[in-house]
């Protein structure tokens, strides 16, 4: 019973980590869209910039999984990754031109990329006492928390000193606060791997071939997932809503992101992988609505876009604990994000270039590609109800 009191009051305090980071870049992130266009990008520069983002900061974590695996130096690459991913926020605030605020864009993702594959991997030892569908979901829940907080506060400023610029001072807040927390978790738990159950499962296995399915449906659904800063383009473009309310979707957006993954984890601990077909059908809805509806018919796309990336951001990453060894979670953490971004980057380059073209083949596109990965988890069940029931039919 201690052990899963520690490994809870672990899971909350590295939550708050993530929420201070959340809350510094997905505050920013809320605004780069708008801020981009005003700085004179066009709709396929902020489709390539937003997917080349993704790409730099998916693909630099199969590197960074192998070395986190490589010299267990876990904690001191998470804190070199929530240094760089929250510094270069406030700097956007000097950008006069949109090829220097790209830059730093990629900048910050490239500090998420560092900090994340061994995040997931020093998380992934404590939710095993807990549930892993639970424990990633509350620590989803707890970034988005921080995602509803940053662009709040981005919103209050850009509405009382009127220009974007102004409203990435403010997260300096949380980027010094987070770094705090982080220290002092370093200090507490300096071997988060002696919280986790072992399971049967040899240590000396490599990676298993449903791992390799399971990535393959999650990289279909991240292809034609668009980027927030494509959908705040285009209310900005398409007056859907004014450059003071659009951070005001993004936090409705994060807020039912963090209610979601809190649901789909409770889930995920009862009926197993199969809720993710659930989350891949409901998402199919968001881009209709978000780009074909009117203001009212936005929000609630923007709400499906939410359920959709709360389930992304909890359940996928929880499945991966049960799927690989210890010893190679945090490669196999690293390997799944580099595919999963490599789609994004695809998908959100080609959404961009579909936007400027025709938006009609953007929506098919988008809610096509939800639907066809439903199949292919039809699939790892299968492949999963052979090698590791717990994932489709036993809570963890």
């Amino acid at each position: 019973m201690a052990q899963k009191s520690a490994a809870l009051k672990f899971v909350i305090l590295l939550g708050f980590v993530s929420l201070c980071a959340d809350a510094t870049y997905e505050g920013a992130r809320s605004i780069t869209g708008a801020y981009l266009q005003v700085l004179g990008a066009s709709g396929t520069v902020v489709g390539l910039v937003a997917g080349f983002g993704e790409l730099i900061g998916y693909g630099l974590r199969l590197a960074i999984g192998y070395l986190s695996d490589q010299t267990r130096k876990y904690w001191g690459i998470t804190t070199l990754g929530f240094i760089l991913n929250t510094a270069v926020v406030p700097l956007l605030a000097f950008a006069g031109r949109w090829e220097v605020a790209a830059g730093l864009m990629m900048a910050e993702r490239t500090g998420k990329a560092v900090r994340t594959p061994p995040r997931d991997a020093l998380l992934s030892h404590g939710v095993s006492q807990i549930g892993r569908g639970f424990g990633f979901g509350l620590h989803e829940a707890m970034d988005q928390t921080g995602a509803v907080m940053g662009p709040l506060a981005v919103a209050a400023m850009v509405y009382f000193q009127g220009e974007y610029r102004n409203g990435f001072t403010i997260l300096i807040v949380p980027a010094v606060l987070g770094l705090i927390v982080l220290l002092v978790l370093q200090f507490l738990y300096p071997n988060p791997s002696d919280l986790e159950i072992e399971h049967e499962m040899s240590q000396e296995d490599g990676i298993p071939r449903v791992f390799w399915i399971y990535l393959g449906a999650v990289a279909i659904i991240a292809a034609g997932y668009a980027d927030f800063p494509l959908i705040a383009f285009h209310f900005q473009k398409g007056n859907v809503a004014s450059g003071q309310t659009i951070p005001l979707f993004y936090a409705f957006a994060m807020g039912v992101d963090a209610i979601a993954a809190l649901i789909f984890g409770y889930l995920f601990d009862r009926v197993g992988i199969s809720i993710l077909m659930v989350a891949a059908f409901v998402s199919s809805f968001f881009a209709p609505l978000v780009f074909f509806g009117d203001t009212q018919m936005a929000l609630l796309g923007i709400a499906f876009w939410g359920i959709g990336m709360g389930a992304q951001e909890s359940i996928l990453k929880a499945a991966i604990a049960g799927l690989v060894p210890k010893n190679k979670r945090a490669t196999a953490y690293g390997i799944f994000s580099t595919g999963y971004g490599f789609a994004w980057f695809l998908g959100s380059t080609l959404m961009g270039v579909l936007y400027d073209r025709s938006i009609t083949l953007l929506v098919i596109f988008s809610a096509a590609t939800q639907l066809l990965a439903i199949p292919f988890f039809v699939w790892v069940q299968l492949q999963a109800n052979k090698s590791q029931p717990e994932l489709t039919d036993k809570p963890v």
